[in-house]
């Protein structure tokens, strides 16, 4: 049975999700919440990383002056935030995507209502601004001297090219994390899987962009700083890089998504199309086939 996005828009290409599990709309507020809560931690951790890596009188500076190094910490740093999100409770709730990117990419693929693209995306903007308040209030003059992690392309680059060459480090994050899913088998290695392209893209692409890879993580310090300028590479760049995956992702024939959470728990219920077993309560009922 496929999926039933119930949307003139939903795309033809879709997995086919197994008897008993589609994607519902609603108002999913646990879901929501989990990735409001979820995208903060992952900015408060990511941006405390940075901070603490690169911030005027950094102490790891002081004992690694290497540049390339402390960015690949502070890739580990952002990456093994988003790992404890996802194996946490919040995580194996909503899925643990804490990026518009990833939702897109899972919408695309037939795996989420609209209702559920809008509130994550949503949710993942709330969140990531309050996330980046917090380090503010954490961090203090060493959050302001780099403008709250605002990221914005490297020397020589101009916005249109950091576009993208973020387009081109989202297509790498998105289908790794699509061909994680493709199997019951890989499905479990999911979160380790995206820890090390979060840590490698960061590492590799750091010095050219920034290596956003995520809208909401871009927009909140942006916003906040302010420091708009050349905002639009970020959120056009890894969108565009999202729907590619998507797109190279669908020419393979044989591959389908077995489910939208980067952490499939079958002990939780979803919102989301999965062709692996979910439990079944009070209103998530709405994902059983009829």
């Amino acid at each position: 049975m496929s999926a039933d996005l119930s949307s003139p828009a939903a795309p033809a290409a879709r997995s086919t999700p197994a008897p008993g599990t589609k994607a519902c709309g609603g108002w999913h507020w646990a879901e929501w919440g989990s990735e409001f809560v979820g995208t903060g931690i992952l900015l408060l951790g990511g941006l405390s990383g940075l901070f603490l890596d690169f911030a005027p009188g950094s102490p790891v500076a002081a004992v690694l002056p290497g540049e390339s190094v402390r960015l690949l910490i502070t890739g580990l740093i952002l990456g093994a935030t988003g790992l404890l999100v996802t194996v946490s409770p919040l995580g194996r709730r909503s899925g643990a995507h804490l990026n518009p990117s990833v939702s897109l990419a899972f919408w695309r693929r037939g795996h989420m209502h609209p209702h559920d693209l809008i509130g994550y995306v949503t949710a993942q903007t709330g969140g990531a601004i309050a996330g980046t308040l917090a380090a503010r209030w954490c961090w203090g003059a060493r959050a302001d001297a780099l403008d709250l992690g605002a990221t914005r392309p490297g020397q020589g680059i101009s916005t249109t090219a950091a576009a993208g060459i973020e387009a081109i480090l989202t297509f790498v994050l998105i289908s790794g994390i699509l061909l994680a899913v493709s199997s019951a088998r890989t499905t479990r290695w999911t979160p380790l899987v995206a820890w090390g392209l979060v840590a490698l893209l960061v590492w590799q692409g750091g010095d050219l962009t920034g290596a956003s890879l995520n809208p909401a993580r871009s927009l909140a310090p942006a916003l906040l700083a302010p420091l708009t300028a050349g905002l639009w590479a970020y959120i056009v760049g890894p969108l565009t890089g999202s729907l590619a995956a998507v797109a190279a992702y669908g020419l393979l024939s044989r591959l389908e998504t077995r489910t939208a959470k980067l952490l499939h728990d079958p002990a939780y219920p979803s919102t989301m199309a999965a062709t692996l077993p979910v439990r079944a309560s009070g209103r998530e009922t709405g994902n059983r086939a009829p």
